[in-house]
């Protein structure tokens, strides 16, 4: 598998109450907002950021607790985060934007919905959590006490470097072990090494899951937003959020557009990167044209 190119122009910083935030603002024309997930940063987005800035005013920040902003200990609630996005658009003077949101990220995006509805033009859930209430049972586990003492052990340094060695070795004898989705979710993983980011993990991760699964849901929501455009992104091979949860948003969402990568998992944004920027083209497209394509759209 090729390795993503990891050359992005520098961040920007934003100070809210007290804590910096980090994110990217590129490109020029309609706004469109990037919203990682749990234990994500803007490197979630690299091949999205390159291609969508050429025609786009492309925001990503790295949520509080995430990446390269402060992880300050306090509230990661999908309010609060929605809060956050609410106050970086209001700092660069957007009134609106598209949102695509993915995992947590699409939880942020339909929270900010509900809650500054003026401030959503359209949304893209990416395999998008608070559609249902199943989740990976790692994600389960990880809400139970005494995860915090666990985590760290998974992600020790030797063990992913081990890890990491034998991927690498597999991966020169024509043998790739991982997909983008995988490798990307074993990158993300390892950012628990840092308390911080620990800490803020768990704060977040049990905001919205238990050990029964997730605990918020977006759904019951829509039926005040009857126009909102959307469409849903998703991975057939998904092993944290079932793909059967678009059949979930589907019925409440009647301008909305569902698509499946047959040979993705968690990322499809990134298993396929090439299909994800047509069909976000066709999207944009249809939107302005005040079209709505409420049917799934499956790979050949």
């Amino acid at each position: 598998m090729a390795a993503l190119d990891t050359a992005q122009p520098d961040m920007q910083t934003l100070s809210l109450h007290g804590n910096e935030l980090k994110y990217l603002d590129i490109g020029h024309g309609p706004a469109v907002i990037l919203i990682h997930g749990l234990l994500g940063s803007h490197h979630n987005w690299e091949p999205q950021i390159d291609t969508l800035s050429q025609r786009y005013r492309v925001i990503v920040p790295d949520l509080f607790g995430h990446g390269e902003s402060d992880k300050p200990a306090g509230d990661y609630s999908i309010s609060s985060h929605a809060a956050t996005v609410r106050d970086l658009l209001h700092s660069l003077d957007i009134t609106s934007a598209t949102f695509v949101g993915h995992s947590l990220g699409g939880g942020i995006a339909m929270q900010t919905l509900y809650l500054f509805p003026e401030l959503v033009e359209r949304m893209v859930l990416i395999a998008s959590g608070g559609l249902g209430p199943e989740v990976s049972p790692l994600l389960r586990a990880a809400t139970l006490p005494g995860s915090e003492f666990v985590l760290p052990l998974m992600a020790n340094r030797t063990v992913r470097g081990l890890t990491d060695l034998a991927i690498d070795r597999l991966d020169k004898l024509g043998l790739p072990l991982m997909s983008a989705s995988s490798s990307e979710a074993w990158r993300s993983f390892g950012s628990v090494q840092d308390a911080g980011t620990r800490r803020a993990f768990l704060a977040t991760a049990r905001s919205v899951i238990s050990f029964r699964g997730q605990t918020i849901s977006a759904t019951p929501h829509f039926a005040n937003f009857p126009n909102i455009q959307a469409m849903l992104v998703w991975g057939a091979r998904d092993s944290i959020i079932p793909n059967s949860h678009t059949e979930n948003a589907r019925a409440e969402l009647p301008h909305g557009r569902v698509e499946i990568f047959e040979r993705a998992g968690h990322f499809p944004h990134l298993d396929n990167p090439d299909r994800f920027d047509r069909i976000f083209t066709e999207f944009m497209r249809d939107c302005e044209a005040g079209a709505s394509r409420p049917h799934l759209v499956a790979e050949a």
